[in-house]
């Protein structure tokens, strides 16, 4: 499993899933290379907003993306991405700053999770 932009050359093989709630600005739809939009795993809009990419936010940040993924549909929709059987899992985020990212934090819960069976993925509004 891997974090890259979604805006990089799409080169790196794997299931590619889009793990940001908002569609990235100034890419056509057309020309994602990607295989899912999974929006109810990201953060959500009101932890975003507070979080604005400013770096002396991303401890708390990260503790409060991380229990918005224990519960639902975010632990939905991570319990789907885990139990995905495919031979590689690339998380796509149009964030710059993928070491301090909602993105990175996933992977990292996902690593951290046990395998378990594919599960489907309950519809999203």
């Amino acid at each position: 499993m891997v974090v890259h932009r979604i805006y990089d050359p799409d080169d790196e093989p794997g299931y590619r899933v889009l793990v940001d709630r908002l569609w990235p600005r100034g890419l056509a739809k057309s020309d994602a290379a990607l295989d899912e939009w999974l929006k109810d795993v990201a953060p959500s809009t009101e932890l975003r907003r507070w979080y604005g990419h400013e770096p002396s936010r991303f401890a708390e940040f990260r503790r409060r993306y991380r229990d918005e993924l224990e519960q639902p549909p975010a632990s939905e929709a991570a319990r789907y991405l885990r139990g995905l059987q495919q031979p590689r899992l690339v998380l796509l985020t149009a964030t710059r700053d993928i070491e301090r990212s909602g993105a990175l934090v996933l992977c990292d819960r996902l690593a951290a999770m046990p395998p378990s069976p594919p599960l489907p993925l309950p519809p999203q509004p």
